[in-house]
């Protein structure tokens, strides 16, 4: 069994391979993302992150005394919305996978890392922009994509800003789930084909 994967809180750890669901609140967010990346540094993991504006958000900050040490070297990258998620106004699933396979082989090949922790924050979702109705079958696509590298994903929905819908089709994409600051094993995930069924 491959060596587990601190998610940075005590008592909490992943497989390689496994895409992590957090629901959090309003300013709670960091109480997970910052442990996560916080981890991924100290453990010499390539982290890249997607948040809503990095240019003013605090997070770096957060991680001191690694954040900008990690962000000059490239350690750890940040991404905004709208060149990922939200490039040319609107969602598109095949193109954001894409995004993630570029930037995690470049990170385990002429990158020289090991292992890759990727953060999306999907705050952007609930807005409702183009594509936005593909959001669940990207999740579930996920779901293949990550073995094909040593890598985990995060992904961070604000729960006040999501239907009930969006979290019930949430739980069945993700095989883990962190609430209230507890990780556990999603007994409603479906696999991508059974999931893709069910739409269907």
């Amino acid at each position: 069994m491959p060596a587990p994967v601190t998610l940075g809180i005590p008592g909490l750890e992943m497989q390689a391979g496994d895409h992590v669901c957090a629901f959090y609140g309003g300013a709670t967010r960091d109480d997970v993302l910052v442990p996560f990346l916080d981890g991924g540094l100290r453990a010499g993991d390539k982290c890249i992150c997607v948040i809503e504006d990095p240019l003013s958000d605090p997070l770096v900050g957060l991680l001191d005394p690694l954040g900008e040490a990690s962000v000059e070297r490239r350690q750890l990258e940040l991404f905004d919305w709208g060149n990922t998620y939200l490039m040319d106004g609107r969602f598109a699933p095949d193109r954001m996978v894409r995004f993630w396979d570029d930037q995690v082989a470049a990170a385990l090949g002429g990158g020289g890392y090991q292992f890759v922790r990727v953060v999306g924050e999907m705050a952007w979702a609930a807005g409702g922009p183009p594509g936005t109705e593909e959001l669940v079958a990207y999740e579930s696509e996920l779901n293949r994509f990550l073995p094909r590298y040593p890598q985990v994903i995060l992904c961070l929905y604000d729960i006040r800003r999501f239907g009930g819908e969006l979290v019930v089709d949430m739980l069945k994409t993700h095989p883990k789930v962190v609430l209230n600051g507890i990780l556990v094993d999603n007994p409603y995930y479906l696999e991508p084909d059974e999931f893709l069924a069910s739409r269907r």
